[in-house]
């Protein structure tokens, strides 16, 4: 199978057909400024989009939707005492934001591919803010889990059209592949910065509204500094497939939350025989679907099967192990908050370094291999943990926090590439989210499943080897898949 994206006799839509368009009647310009819209290429109603300013913009949305990811990592002990938040019930204060992220990450990118990548990014990201000040607020479990869940739902439409402006700014490859870096690059910057910004302060809700305040920050400045970009198909919206999609997600994360406590347990098998329903129904509506979402036929694609391979064990082995990591830190080693975000900073730094200069390997080393040297240094520096804890020595941590930084810098550069790269360009938005929609379902699960492991094991030295092995298990079995998914000729 010819790589989608890359072939040299692409048609419309594609990079190659992109980067030279054809000129747009006079009538056209004067009232748009761009170039005449088809079906399945992209258009700017307003002006030809300003590059500097596209990218400069998304990396700063997608650097504060990661840090009010990772807010709660550092300051989860004092935030389930304020809110009373029992043992059972704190993985619903790390998975709010990725269960409203894989519920609607699919869906917003093919809103904003269809109906403005600006338009969806601009809104995502004033819904953030409000929704992250509102969070703040909150005085029980459940008003900040809904807080969390309503911050998640709006980083999915900030992050999805983040990817498909950025391919619309950039329609050269090499362009492409320089703005993705550095986009991906700055997913890891958020979570670098997050924890010291969170650790600093305090008090973990001013922290919300200092990250809040940023979010409208960015939103005002994007609505008047980025240029609209879509890919109109025709037809009406996929409203039915949306709903479907997100109440099975919702049904899928809830239950791996929710298992925790006991996978035998009728409500569990409820929500999992409900997204196991759901997710039969939606794909039998994308079949008939004059405009769906999702291309199910790019199933077929080693490369998009390796771009969702890669964003589901990312959430999974790594997301799952460092969300929870630092909290295991600072109830077994006494850790304050600031300590453990400057431990953490050796890892999300090196993360931050590695992929703003993954760039330079990708004309040696393709985006699936990158995936599967990440995966493989991860597991590398899991195994490297293993006792640290029991030990209660933090310096024994080090090696295996520089081995996993590097790898989760070259898994971030990769993924956001291989995204964009397996589906057509004018579906880039929608390529983006699925990807991204299958690394918080890991997230969620590997969030469950750690604090899972680590609360059930008696005593914390064990509770934390077990879930390093088990997550380097998972990243040395994600880095076997991803080199094997080959293109075929």
């Amino acid at each position: 199978m010819t790589d989608i994206g890359t072939d040299p006799t692409a048609t419309a839509g594609t990079p190659a057909a992109e980067a030279t368009p054809a000129p747009a009647p006079a009538s056209v310009r004067r009232r748009g400024g761009g170039p005449d819209r088809n079906p399945g290429q992209d258009a700017d109603r307003t002006s030809p989009p300003h590059p500097g300013r596209t990218l400069a913009l998304t990396s700063a949305a997608t650097a504060v939707a990661l840090m009010t990811y990772t807010a709660p990592m550092v300051t989860l002990p004092q935030t389930a005492a304020d809110l009373h938040t029992p043992v059972s019930a704190q993985a619903w204060l790390l998975n709010g934001t990725p269960l409203g992220l894989a519920a609607l990450l699919l869906v917003a990118g093919s809103l904003a591919d269809d109906y403005g990548r600006r338009r969806i990014f601009v809104s995502g990201t004033l819904a953030l803010g409000v929704t992250t000040v509102l969070g703040a607020f909150a005085s029980t479990t459940w008003l900040f889990t809904l807080a969390r869940i309503a911050q998640g739902a709006a980083s999915a439409a900030l992050l999805a059209s983040s990817l498909g402006l950025l391919v619309h700014a950039f329609p050269t490859p090499g362009g492409r592949l320089r703005a993705t870096g550095v986009w991906g690059a700055f997913v890891s910057g958020g979570i670098a910065v997050g924890p010291l910004l969170v650790g600093a302060i305090p008090d973990w809700r001013v922290s919300y509204g200092v990250l809040g305040a940023a979010a409208l920050v960015v939103a005002g400045l994007g609505a008047r500094a980025l240029s609209e970009s879509r890919s109109p198909r025709g037809g009406r919206p996929d409203l039915a497939g949306a709903v479907t999609f997100g109440l099975a997600l919702v049904a899928l994360v809830a239950a791996l939350t929710l298992g925790r406590d006991g996978w035998l347990r009728a409500p569990v098998g409820l929500l999992l025989a409900a997204a196991v329903l759901l997710g039969v129904l939606f794909a039998l509506l994308e079949r008939r679907a004059s405009t769906p979402m999702i291309d199910l036929s790019l199933l077929r694609s080693p490369r998009f099967l390796a771009s969702s391979a890669g964003g589901l064990f990312t959430g999974l082995a790594v997301i799952g192990l460092f969300s929870y990591l630092p909290a295991m830190l600072q109830r077994a080693l006494g850790l304050s908050p600031m300590d453990t975000a400057w431990l953490f900073l050796l890892w999300s730094g090196l993360s931050f370094a590695v992929a703003l200069q993954a760039r330079r390997l990708a004309h040696r080393v393709s985006p699936r291999h990158q995936l599967a040297v990440g995966f493989a240094l991860h597991a590398a520096g899991a195994l490297a943990m293993l006792g640290a804890v029991g030990a209660g020595s933090w310096p024994r941590l080090l090696p295996g926090l520089v081995l996993a930084g590097v790898g989760t810098g070259l898994l971030n550069a990769a993924l956001p590439l291989l995204a964009v790269e397996s589906v057509p360009a004018a579906r880039a938005a929608m390529g983006s989210g699925a990807q991204q929609t299958f690394r918080y379902i890991g997230s969620c699960a590997g969030v469950a499943l750690t604090i899972a492991i680590a609360t059930s094991a008696g005593e914390p030295g064990r509770g934390a080897d077990v879930a390093l092995w088990v997550s380097a298990g998972l990243g040395a079995a994600a880095g076997v898949l991803v080199a094997l998914l080959r293109e075929r000729t």
